[in-house]
């Protein structure tokens, strides 16, 4: 399966073709980039495409010339103004392909009909495509401009080089903040799931600032609950962050809703802890600068009854008191919120804001923990796997997507296996290498003791935060678990030994249940068993880094031995074209490609490989699958499930981040 591309710098906007005027010189190019007539230099094929399209009265056109393109940008927004009774039903995302001819880049609306071409990660970011059919949508919001739409097309391979000097044939494409072509969206999403950050809306220039209290008017939380119902005007609330939860997309196509993002904060004074939702436009300008820890003064609130369905996490400090009564609401109007992040130097101890908890969990203690207990761990990434994306309902195009991920803690010969769904840290989530000191908190413990072998391991929650760096002057530095894990890692470091770590591969967890039955049981599906003629249909409507699992009954008819020698096996990726300031959570690139030959990168992670080679064999438990790196062919170990994997030295030169 192919790999995913990196995401640009801002740069396309939401305009399209900028028709010009039809006694307009022809010399000139429609969107106020003007070539003079007779000058030197290649003609531009976008340009003389967009001067055809003018000249047919139907505005769709095959173009005379078909030219391979190179695909710079892919990037998706919710389709809006489509009617939704239509059979078939038009599908709930679209995309815009920005794409360069050598001489000018053009951003474009890709047909829906096209859309399983990015599904299933065909059209990505460095490839050449030819554009054999195009036409013309008019923008209604905007006078005499249109969009050129991409009706037919063939990808071809991914390009040596890439030059990324080219300009934007339309002036509009270089506007800030970028904007969709269609729709009256403000903004793109992630391009394989909604909850992470993406583009230039989402800010993260918020400092503190010091405030003067003599003139505010502070009320505490269990006072709020007492008598908010009887209150027109709410005093200012000051108040400490526990939790942050993940960003909720909630966009519809039926609902003009600009920026339709909601997220949770559970923030608590010496009184209580209550819940903070920050709705919409607020998310973009806020959510990256806050973090859980901050002191916070809010102004300007609302306050309504709590949803009743919505769990809250449990307090840390059991002597703080839970208020579920109330939710307070943050809004960029009706009415405006005023939101301050306080200086720590200024909290002063008679305040009594609680102080930040963790729960930090060993590996030995976890064999004792209950299902569901809420625990925080530290350790060392000694297994990353590949990021996989699994469907949030059947017949739906959004996506949770997720990775295993083993850490080691020097406690115990197993490592925490920990299902790793995205946090909406982006730069996190998409850069996690083996070697790394690891910090998850808020993960949910999951087992089953009656599943042979027995199921144990940790996922996250929806206020589960990560961390790989930084972990420099955060409180949980102090933690008398965090200190022994530590001191475990400058023994180790002291050792001179080093281990294989591993990364990639496929991980088949959590493992099938040893009976029928009890598979049976256990999964939710309409259909338990899929017929053979079926497959073959499972397996094409799979999507890119899609995981299903699916049960099939039959009689064995034969059995094929396939010599070691043979059994490898290369694994297609794409190739990962990243801006280094930015996650690859949107296919897009903004870095020039260099020599191919010897510098791709992973399909999985973020390292410079990209092609796997399996071999498979029967191993104990203590023995690894190895995966041969291409074009290379470096050995990468990749443990069987339940394998023990210990770490029995640090990578040489690897900085202390604690000290």
């Amino acid at each position: 399966m192919s790999g995913e591309s990196g995401q640009p710098e801002a740069g396309p906007s939401h305009a399209g073709l900028d028709w010009p005027n039809p006694e307009r010189n022809r010399a000139g190019v429609p969107g106020g980039v003007i070539r003079r007539a007779g000058s030197q230099g290649p003609r531009s094929w976008i340009q003389k495409v967009l001067e055809q399209i003018m000249d047919s009265p139907r505005q769709c056109v095959t173009p005379s010339e078909v030219v391979p393109v190179t695909v710079l940008a892919v990037q998706r927004y919710l389709l809006e103004d489509e009617p939704r009774d239509t059979v078939p039903k038009p599908p709930l995302y679209c995309y815009d392909v920005t794409i360069s001819d050598g001489v000018y880049q053009e951003k474009c609306y890709l047909d829906p009909s096209l859309n399983s071409l990015v599904y299933q990660n065909i059209l990505k970011v460095g490839i050449q495509m030819r554009i054999s059919r195009v036409s013309c949508l008019y923008n209604e919001k905007r006078i005499g401009q249109g969009i050129l739409c991409i009706d037919n097309v063939h990808c071809g391979e991914t390009s040596d080089s890439i030059s990324l000097e080219t300009p934007f044939r339309n002036r509009a494409h270089q506007e800030k903040p970028e904007r969709p072509l269609r729709g009256g969206k403000s903004h793109y999403l992630a391009l394989w799931n909604n909850e992470d950050p993406y583009g230039d809306i989402w800010l993260t220039d918020k400092q503190p600032e010091e405030h003067n209290f003599s003139d505010t008017k502070i009320i505490s939380l269990s006072h709020l609950e007492m008598t908010w119902t009887n209150r027109r005007n709410f005093p200012a609330l000051l108040v400490r962050i526990l939790h942050k939860s993940k960003l909720r997309y909630y966009g519809k196509p039926d609902k003009k809703m600009i920026e339709p993002y909601q997220t949770f904060l559970e923030v608590a004074d010496s009184s209580g802890t209550v819940s903070v939702i920050m709705w919409n436009a607020l998310c973009p300008e806020w959510y990256k600068s806050l973090r859980v820890g901050l002191v916070l003064l809010l102004q300007d609130y609302s306050v309504k009854k709590s949803y009743p369905f919505r769990i809250q996490p449990v307090p840390v400090d059991p002597q703080i008191k839970l208020i579920s009564t109330m939710e307070i609401c943050l809004n960029l109007r009706d009415p405006p919120t005023n939101i301050i992040i306080i200086p720590e130097k200024q909290v002063k101890p008679e305040w009594r804001l609680p102080k930040l908890n963790h729960r930090f969990t060993t590996r030995s203690e976890l064999d004792d923990m209950p299902e569901n207990c809420i625990c925080d761990v530290i350790g060392l990434l000694v297994f990353v796997g590949r990021v996989q994306r699994s469907k949030k309902k059947e017949n739906r195009e959004d996506f949770w997507s997720y990775r295993w991920i083993h850490i080691a803690d020097g406690t115990s010969e197993q490592p925490f296996i920990v299902e790793l769904f995205s946090t909406s840290q982006p730069e996190i989530f998409e850069n996690i290498y083996p070697m790394a000191y690891f910090v998850c908190t808020q993960l949910k413990v999951v087992r089953n003791d009656n599943q042979v072998p027995k199921l144990l391991y940790l996922t996250t929650t929806n206020e589960s935060g990560v961390f790989i760096t930084g972990h420099r002057g955060q409180p949980y530095t102090y933690d008398a678990k965090v200190k022994n894990f530590i001191q475990w890692i400058r023994t180790k470091s002291d050792s001179g030994e080093q281990k294989n770590m591993v990364i990639g591969g496929y991980y088949p967890y959590p493992p099938v249940p040893e009976t029928f039955s009890k598979y049976s049981s256990s999964i939710k599906v309409e259909s338990l068993l899929t017929a053979i003629s079926e497959v073959r249909k499972e397996i094409e409507d799979l999507q890119y880094r899609e995981q299903k699992r699916i049960a099939i009954q039959g009689i064995i008819t034969a059995i094929k031995y396939i010599p070691h020698s043979s059994a490898t096996e290369s694994a297609s990726a794409s190739e990962t074209l990243r801006n280094a300031n930015r996650p690859s959570t949107s296919q897009a690139a903004r870095v020039e490609i260099q020599e191919r030959n010897g510098k791709r990168h992973q399909d999985d992670e973020p390292v410079n490989s990209q092609y796997f080679q399996t071999t498979s064999t029967n191993l104990s438990l203590s023995n690894k699958i190895r995966i041969l790196q291409g074009p290379h062919a470096n050995p990468v170990a990749v443990p069987q499930p339940g394998a023990s994997v210990q770490t029995k030295g640090i990578k040489p030169g690897m900085p202390s981040i604690f000290n």
